[in-house]
């Protein structure tokens, strides 16, 4: 029984504090929204110049002026501040970002991220990951173990295109939580009824576990 995708969600919500400013990339990382405590102040920031993004808008508070990085349409809570892109990758340039989570394609067993450039598909460009994981403070990425086709999203040394090398703090997955270590790939948590032998057979390094 691995962690759905809500669950997987929810586990990456526990990674932010108090105060932080954060970016969540597209796709699943924008579950992360869903499952922030509701004593818990943080700042959701996007890209395309927006600190403060609130909930997902209902057929009643839609605003299609009003998108993310990502063009979905989303809410600005009390106390956003809309400003110009430039701003906005000044802020995640200067470090101010406390914490991004992203999905991935890869993750090599160094911490090298590849999540811009999908196989077979064409592609506009990069977006902000390549900032993003050059400036904030910390990385976590948000991912499935495994592609669709089974083979590991772990590994060695990235086969696509890199978005930055040895930026990835955390790996979060539908099997567990995993650090990035000088020393290699750490186990840190694994995901309900899970097994130590089902997770190491399906990751493309050896894990390290205590």
């Amino acid at each position: 029984m691995a962690w759905s995708r809500n669950e997987m969600a929810q586990r990456a919500a526990q990674e932010l504090e108090d105060g932080f400013y954060v970016n969540l990339g597209i796709g699943l990382p924008t579950l992360v929204a869903n499952y922030i405590p509701e004593n818990m102040n943080v700042w959701l920031q996007s890209e395309n110049g927006l600190l403060g993004i609130d909930a997902f808008p209902t057929e009643d508070t839609l605003d299609a002026d009003l998108i993310n990085a990502g063009k979905q349409t989303i809410t600005a809570r009390a106390g956003a501040a809309f400003f110009s892109s430039s701003e906005s990758f000044a802020m995640i340039r200067g470090g101010h970002v406390n914490i991004a989570i992203l999905g991935a394609m890869e993750v090599s067993e160094h911490g090298d991220l590849a999540n811009w450039m999908i196989p077979g598909k064409k592609v506009k460009g990069m977006g902000g990951a390549m900032d993003l994981v050059a400036g904030v403070q910390k990385v976590v990425v948000l991912m499935e173990h495994c592609a669709k086709d089974g083979t590991p999203k772990i590994v060695k040394n990235c086969s696509l295109p890199l978005t930055g090398q040895a930026v990835v703090h955390r790996v979060i997955t539908d099997l567990g939580v995993m650090d990035i270590t000088s020393g290699g790939v750490e186990l840190i948590e694994l995901a309900k009824d899970v097994t130590l032998e089902q997770i190491r057979a399906v990751t493309g390094v050896p894990l390290i576990f205590d």
